[in-house]
């Protein structure tokens, strides 16, 4: 098994991709608009990823946050809330917020299941700041560590409640970003004294079973490197003073805050200890290149994939609620009720 999660190209897999995918066995994938059509669509593409890969338990992502940042909608499957609408509820009824944001995953649970999609990439830990930019705007819970904590990990609890793995992202924090990482590398001047805040919820939900790392520098940690290309970072900050232990992936390779070939990005995020890298630009040029150039995953990164495919399993809930309609309708209700 390669180190890499990888796009696709379209709505079903063509004859190159499926020879470079048995031939490569990438760790899983990743699905963006351009891979979903009708249910029946998708579900019958990830049933042929899993047979490709012979394993029930590969990842299948997909960015599914609510908001701007959604894959699925309209008119199959319902719309939700940017992560932002339960940070002001929970200004005037925490209780009721947290609910609902549990609630409001248990029901994006339901609807990836459904399709065998098994992981969201969710929640945003991020914590914004004035000034920064609106990359995460939004998509943040709130401004507050304590509070993006703990709606981070109401969130958490529902996706593994409707039996999908979570990732926290942007570890340790891209809150802080003056500039867009998909078009330029952000460096960030904080010192590390200030940096705290922004780990603290990342610190909170340690023992989530992914996380994607932030394509930033931060001087005060690293001034050679970003986040993702950083051993010390990954050693000294993400697996020590946060004390993360599940797995970690790196952002898009194809990000254009990372400099180099597509296999010196892949080398580099390796290099740095990141156990998988994401390339999400479906491009088959692009991914042959990354599957020549990729090692074999390491025995640790192998044993981090399985425990966290297992954390959903584990921690699935039996009680019954996999009706999505109703899900959305208990959660509007905390919403208004707290209005």
């Amino acid at each position: 098994m390669t180190p890499l999660l990888l796009g696709l190209s379209g709505l079903t897999l063509t004859e190159d991709e499926r020879a470079l995918f048995k031939a490569a066995d990438p760790a899983g994938y990743i699905l963006f608009g351009r891979n979903i059509g009708a249910p029946e669509q998708v579900r019958a593409l990830t049933a042929e990823l899993r047979a490709l890969a012979g394993r029930d338990d590969l990842p299948i992502l997909i960015d599914q946050e609510g908001g701007r940042v959604a894959r699925l909608g309209p008119p199959h499957w319902p719309l939700f809330p940017p992560a932002r609408r339960f940070g002001e509820v929970f200004a005037v009824a925490p209780v009721t917020a947290i609910e609902a944001a549990r609630i409001n995953a248990r029901a994006i649970a339901v609807v990836l299941a459904d399709l065998g999609i098994s992981v969201d990439c969710l929640p945003v830990l991020d914590v914004p700041v004035p000034g920064a930019h609106d990359i995460i705007g939004d998509r943040a819970y709130a401004l507050e560590p304590g509070v993006v904590a703990s709606l981070g990990d109401a969130t958490l609890r529902g996706l593994r409640e409707g039996g999908v793995v979570g990732v926290v992202k942007h570890i340790p924090g891209h809150g802080r970003a003056a500039t867009d990482s998909h078009l330029e590398l952000p460096v960030v001047t904080a010192d590390r004294a200030v940096l705290e805040a922004d780990f603290a919820p990342f610190r909170a939900l340690a023992a989530a079973p992914m996380a994607m790392t932030a394509h930033v520098l931060y001087e005060a940690l690293d001034p050679d490197a970003c986040a993702s290309q950083s051993r010390v970072v990954v050693e000294q900050t993400i697996r020590g003073t946060i004390g993360f232990d599940g797995l970690l992936m790196a952002d898009d390779l194809g990000m254009s805050a990372l400099g180099g070939t597509l296999p010196e990005r892949l080398a580099g995020v390796l290099a740095a200890d990141c156990d998988l890298a994401l390339h999400c630009s479906g491009d088959f040029a692009e991914n042959a290149a990354l599957c020549e150039a990729a090692p074999p995953m390491t025995a640790q990164a192998l044993a981090r994939l399985a425990r966290a495919m297992a954390w959903a399993v584990d921690g699935a809930s039996a009680d019954g609620e996999t009706d999505v309609a109703a899900l959305v309708a208990r959660r509007d209700a905390l919403l208004v009720s707290a209005a």
